[in-house]
């Protein structure tokens, strides 16, 4: 699954002595502060983007140190004639409440990359996005494995808006100066695992896209069955005075998939049977046959 997430580079200029040291770690010949040009740029961050999904914040530190070394392209062309800016440091940035990868990359000057250089002086060059690999993913809502627990991203739980958290990463491939970026906030190209399609690309390959919304519309309903599942799990626990409070209730059920939840409610009324059996009002009747006298029968 690839997406692009707009970030933004920033000049620089004149490498510091610490900084060229880095550079020429990455370097086969020994360059000079004079031959090279160093910029920033933001790579990714942990915030929600318009795909409802974003990195896990404790990835952020490895996914940093993957990025050290990788080149920098444009338009994500991946051949040598593309290549134009390599990346010799990264750390991780954390300002209130958003924590992401902020990079330092070198040009080496003379030539074409001049034009580059001066763009990127004159803000022309601005956006760029990233990629990478991502080994899992999770639910925002209950934490399982996104794709298997029902919730869908963008809907909204009990007021909280569900997304796809990025975990484990794998690999980081480049960065890449782009002419109009897909996404808003930080430029990512993000993968699962590698190269991987969704479901509703693989639809509108093969012409699929009827049943890709019968699909959606399924899912909608499940969803609906599910959660009308948990209210009810909840409601048993609170009628049997189990001593748990509703929210807690709310939490443990939200961890559950449909089947344990299924059992669990199952033998809740099993339970609620026992506590509280249910009375027919109107018992015995018919069992005690109304005595006439014979005297009075013609």
């Amino acid at each position: 699954m690839e997406i692009r997430k707009e970030t933004e580079a920033q000049g620089s200029g004149v490498p510091t002595q610490g900084q060229l040291e880095a550079i020429n770690a990455q370097a086969k010949a020994k360059l000079t502060a004079e031959q090279v040009y160093v910029f920033s740029l933001r790579l990714c961050d942990d915030q929600m983007d318009r795909d409802y999904e974003r990195f896990d914040t404790a990835a952020l530190p490895t996914l940093a140190r993957m990025f050290i070394g990788k080149t920098g392209i444009v338009d994500h062309h991946w051949s040598s004639d593309s290549q134009v800016a390599r990346i010799f440091a990264t750390e991780v940035i954390r300002e209130e409440d958003v924590s992401y990868i902020k990079a330092w990359a070198y040009i080496r000057r003379g030539g074409n990359a001049e034009e580059i250089i001066a763009d990127i002086e004159a803000g022309i060059k601005k956006e760029v996005s990233v990629g990478c690999a991502m080994g899992n993913s999770k639910c925002s809502i209950c934490g399982g494995d996104y794709g298997t627990c029902g919730h869908q991203k963008g809907e909204s739980y009990d007021g909280q808006v569900c997304c796809a958290i990025l975990q484990e990463p794998m690999d980081a491939y480049e960065f890449s100066f782009v002419a109009v970026p897909a996404q808003r906030a930080a430029g990512v190209l993000k993968g699962l695992g590698g190269r991987q399609v969704c479901l509703r690309e693989l639809a509108e390959h093969f012409g699929a896209q009827g049943e890709y919304r019968a699909l959606q519309e399924q899912a909608k309903l499940g969803a609906a069955y599910e959660k009308q599942i948990r209210k009810e799990v909840v409601r048993l626990c609170l009628s049997l005075e189990l001593g748990v409070e509703e929210p807690v209730l709310c939490s443990v059920t939200e961890k559950l998939g449909a089947e344990e939840l299924l059992k669990l409610k199952q033998a809740l009324e099993a339970r609620m049977q026992e506590y509280m059996p249910t009375v027919v009002q109107l018992s015995g009747m018919g069992s005690n046959k109304e005595t006439v006298e014979s005297g009075f029968l013609i």
